[in-house]
């Protein structure tokens, strides 16, 4: 795939005490039926919206963009109380049906911290057939936490409007199932939250116990994440959310295998969000995944990693960052790795990916793949030449064997054959 993000591939399976996630994901899910007489989509930093109808300058259009000038000009009074704290002018553009749903929202989002919040109007209104009077409209909402000014995060979401006494009020904000990033926890979860010099750990309020020791992890973990950040652009706060079981089955579109313990998804803005599965790990089962999830958060671009034949460098360092120097005898994937290389693998790298049908251990000998190969060239050149290979074929998107010549000064055909070397040796 040259452009966009790839598809979720299987995760690596941890030993049986825990479980390990594997990649940034796009979770495809459609936008609430009916939103719109047309299709919206997310693509990097821009909404794209195919319209079916009407010619721009008809007295329908000329309307439509009226109401849609009143409802920007009721979604900017709501953006501002969001950011002064004003729970009563968040609620004040919307009927009282919407109030529930507004004042969780309004709960989250400030537990986060959020420092930035504005709304776009994406389109126009499209009436609702079976209800006269009332309009959906799809909405771009942009948004920082904790950081004042950073670059945004977006997401796409439905909303339901009705015109009273010459205004536009709000009947609902649907959850935003958009085709590239799924439903935030903040959407449709209560929150609580703790922030740290480097990152924002957010559960439920039944797991608000946790948060003092998931935050410690997490700062921890960061540290060694930032290590890994391409050209040193490190994120300016990773975001962790942790899942209880509920959470965790609607959460970014949820589907996630019951032995996945976390993953990372990207969310715009040069950010990536994190998800734990509280039910998948022990308490003392966190270091490790976290170190593995930020370091996807700090390395990977926005628009994800051009393919499968990349996985095990994209894997591979993470799990790199994951063991934080560890002796190789202790790394829990070898085992697995000596079952797939005698098991008929076929000695190339750009294979290692696994099937989304693969068996755990298949998985797991696959990410331990990525993570000896990835340490051999660390051996060999040192973390700040392999990061910049790293830059280099996923970042800017060059051939690997172009890559390894340009950054590391060998050729690649000569250099994955020692990585592949090593794997054997080391299994054998």
């Amino acid at each position: 795939m040259t452009d966009g993000l790839d598809q979720p591939r299987a995760r690596r399976l941890w030993p049986l005490w825990t479980a390990l996630t594997v990649v940034v994901l796009v979770l495809t899910c459609g936008l609430p039926a009916l939103l719109v007489a047309g299709v919206a989509r997310e693509r990097g930093d821009r909404a794209v919206l195919t319209r079916i109808g009407a010619a721009a300058d008809d007295p329908a259009s000329r309307a439509g963009r009226q109401l849609a000038d009143r409802i920007t000009a009721e979604l900017d009074r709501q953006s501002d109380a969001l950011l002064a704290g004003d729970r009563a002018g968040f609620l004040a553009i919307a009927e009282p049906v919407a109030h529930a749903d507004l004042r969780r929202r309004f709960a989250a989002l400030r537990a986060l911290k959020v420092t930035s919040w504005r709304a776009e109007v994406t389109g126009l209104p499209a009436p609702v057939g079976d209800r006269p009077g009332e309009w959906r409209l799809v909405v771009r909402f942009h948004y920082c936490f904790v950081v004042p000014g950073c670059r945004t995060s977006s997401v796409l979401a439905g909303t339901r409007w009705r015109e009273a006494g010459g205004r536009a009020r709000l009947l609902a904000v649907e959850e935003s199932r958009s085709a590239e990033t799924g439903t935030r926890p903040w959407e449709i979860s209560d929150l609580v939250a703790a922030t740290g010099e480097r990152t924002l750990v957010a559960t439920t309020p039944a797991l608000r116990g946790r948060l003092p020791g998931l935050l410690a992890e997490a700062e921890a973990a960061a540290a060694v994440a930032d290590r890994f950040a391409v050209g040193g652009d490190r994120p300016d706060r990773y975001r962790i959310f942790f899942a209880g079981r509920s959470e965790w089955k609607r959460w970014y579109g949820g589907g996630r295998p019951a032995w996945t313990g976390g993953y990372a998804v990207t969310v715009g803005g040069g950010h990536h969000e994190v998800v734990l599965n509280a039910d998948g790990l022990s308490p003392g089962g966190v270091d490790e995944l976290l170190r593995h999830e930020l370091t996807h958060a700090a390395s990977l671009p926005d628009r994800g990693y051009p393919g499968g034949g990349t996985w095990w460098l994209v894997e591979g360092l993470a799990e790199y960052a994951g063991a934080d120097g560890q002796s190789l005898d202790r790394y829990p994937g070898l085992a697995e790795v000596r079952r797939l290389v005698r098991g008929g693998w076929n000695g190339r790298l750009d294979s290692a990916t696994p099937a989304d049908d693969a068996s755990a251990e298949r998985v797991a000998g696959s990410y331990g793949l990525g993570y000896l190969a990835v340490r051999h060239l660390v051996d060999r050149f040192g973390e700040r030449r392999v990061l910049a290979f790293f830059k280099a074929v996923v970042h800017d998107r060059t051939p690997v064997d172009r890559a390894a010549e340009q950054v590391l000064g060998e050729p690649w055909a000569g250099l994955h054959d020692d990585c592949v070397a090593y794997v054997r040796a080391l299994v054998s």
